[in-house]
């Protein structure tokens, strides 16, 4: 029996709904979900997840058709390309409600000069996507079924492994897509268990993953696999390490390292951590699975600072002792603006004489998903089996795949691809620059619901040292400083924490990016360092009134710039909260 429990609703249903050919479907603006198809033509699955890129293909224009010998064909290679792309905008993501033509996983559309035979590609945001092969056979079918196609090849791939925002990062973690990290903030627990069975469920979804043993004290990872290569070598030319392999997982522990477990004080041991993770040279990682030492020291805050974090999993046991431990942890990664997506009660249960036993109690992780709001709770049983798959050096997902406890990582995978994906969409699309109607537009987190932002505003009441004596208080960039017609030369995420606004002056403005949410759940963050959804209001000012009477005068904003009030992006609008 699967344990695992959701406790929220499933995603939006993967439709396909019926297509004649000659039927033009009406386009869905973004943002709004498309119609439901009929119940017949509807089929729930689960997905990874992905922002609108491309523009949606526009209403279609009816195409002239001639018959021929060998039935319809198209007047034209314009006609035929758009009604290719018509039918495969009937392939609906679930976690988005967004077809996968909005989404731009279509690449490479080429069709024959005969106009018989259609190729393309489907590039997927990660390898691991659970849905890649009912992609793949959906877009099969609903191209094969245009009249004149006599043939379809459907290629199948990824995106490159790159981080949202890899600016100021290591050299060793600019190509690393998702960094995930498995705590507990108690030892015990079996945190290593899951962490290493996780990284080769990810593995076997097809994914590129890596793990990170930050446990320098007691390193569990060198008992956990077992690679031919037991030790780190350091590449004479790049300085940087090579991290050992086992089952294509690339591993790195200090228990590789030579000198078994170490005996140092905590600032000597955050250079460590610090040292392993950023100048191995992880290559190309669609996950680096980062499995935490317990507590919440200095070598959490050295990963959280280092490492771009897109998400944790919490892992406790039934005790209410675990709980209390856990809950720290938690708060550790609110503040840190990292979202937990999924908690992993362990040694929860045995089954014996038909009937289920829970000699520990019930009701540790259900009270961590209650308390905290995260989405989704994973029971692991009692299993001799998966206890002494962390001595023998094979992971209970490769020793025994089919089994349930492998089906309950699997659903944990699943979740954790899903997450991420969404994550890293909200970052990605937080903050932008809408040049059209010239204003910044931020988009609430898990909700259609956005408002803009005059861009001299936000440049004038920058709070940085650059902007404002720091001894005196006293504004060095004044309002006429700044033209009135500014704009932003880019503006990108800084980790999920923090969103960058570079302007034409070369000045670089940072400021608190909105709180990530993971689906389901509550957003990271402090509800004072911007909830979005409540009406934030600055000095009085409702920040969602016209932009036309956004404070665009001196005066406008209050009696003076110290006078600004609580409000979403702090760095970008008020002085810091009190």
């Amino acid at each position: 029996m699967a344990a695992m429990r959701t406790l929220h609703t499933a995603p939006a249903s993967f439709i396909v709904p019926p297509a004649p050919h000659l039927v033009s479907p009406t386009p869905t603006p973004r943002g709004a979900l498309p119609a439901k198809a009929p119940p017949a033509a509807a089929a729930t699955i689960q997905s990874h997840a992905r922002p609108p890129l491309s523009p949606r293909v526009g209403r279609r224009r009816p195409c002239a058709r001639a018959a021929s010998s060998g039935g319809a064909v198209v007047a034209s290679l314009e006609d035929a390309k758009r009604d290719v792309l018509i039918a495969l905008s009937q392939i609906i993501d679930p976690d988005f409600g967004t077809d996968i033509v909005s989404c731009g996983f279509i690449k490479d559309l080429e069709i024959s000069e005969t106009l018989e035979e259609v190729s393309f590609r489907v590039e997927l945001t990660t390898p691991a996507c659970p849905v890649k092969d009912m992609f793949e056979e959906k877009a099969n079918e609903v191209v094969a079924a245009l009249p004149w196609v006599k043939k379809v090849n459907v290629t199948m791939s990824a995106q490159p492994a790159q981080p949202v925002y890899a600016g100021d990062l290591p050299e060793g973690l600019k190509k690393i897509s998702n960094i995930i990290a498995v705590s507990s903030c108690k030892g015990g627990v079996g945190k290593s268990t899951v962490a290493v069975n996780l990284a080769y469920t990810l593995a076997g979804m097809g994914a590129r993953v890596g793990i990170f043993d930050a446990d320098v004290f007691g390193p569990s990872l060198p008992n956990m696999v077992s690679p031919v290569n037991r030790l780190l070598v350091v590449n004479p030319e790049s300085k940087s390490i090579l991290p050992t392999e086992y089952l294509g997982v690339k591993l790195v522990s200090f228990g590789f390292a030579g000198q078994g477990r170490a005996i140092m004080r905590g600032p000597m041991v955050s250079g460590v951590i610090n040292q392993l993770l950023t100048t191995t040279d992880w290559g190309e990682l669609d996950y680096l699975v980062i499995d935490m030492p317990p507590g919440t020291g200095d070598i959490h805050l050295t990963l959280c600072q280092v490492a771009p974090l897109t998400a944790a999993v919490i892992v406790t046991t039934p005790q209410k002792l675990a709980f209390i431990d856990v809950a720290k942890g938690v708060r550790m990664f609110s503040k840190l603006k990292v979202p937990c997506v999924a908690v992993v009660e362990n040694m929860c249960y045995f089954d014996a004489d038909e009937k289920r036993y829970y000699p520990f109690g019930k009701g540790s992780g259900a009270q961590v998903v209650q308390q905290f709001g995260i989405p989704n709770l994973f029971d692991l049983p009692i299993r001799p089996t998966l206890s002494s798959s962390g001595d023998t050096g094979i992971p209970e997902v490769v020793a025994d795949p089919q089994g349930d406890v492998s089906k309950i990582f699997q659903n944990l995978g699943v979740c954790v691809v899903q997450q991420c994906a969404k994550i890293r969409q909200q970052v990605s699309t937080a903050v932008s620059y809408d040049r059209s109607i010239r204003a910044i537009r931020v988009k609430v987190p898990d909700s259609d619901e956005e408002f803009f932002l005059h861009p001299a505003t936000v440049r004038r009441n920058d709070r940085s040292a650059q902007s404002v004596d720091e001894w005196t208080g006293e504004q060095k960039v004044q309002y006429g400083d700044v033209p009135e017609d500014i704009e932003p030369e880019e503006i990108r995420p800084m980790g999920n924490y923090a969103v960058s606004i570079t302007w034409p002056d070369g000045f670089s403005q940072v400021g608190p990016a909105p709180p990530v949410c993971a689906a389901g759940g509550p957003c990271s963050g402090r509800a004072d360092l911007g909830v979005l959804g409540a009406a934030p209001v600055l000095e009085g000012l409702d920040l969602r009134t016209p932009l036309s009477m956004a404070c665009q005068r001196p005066s406008g904003c209050g009696s003076s710039p110290g006078a600004m009030k609580v409000a979403p992006f702090s760095g970008f609008l008020n002085s810091p909260a009190s």
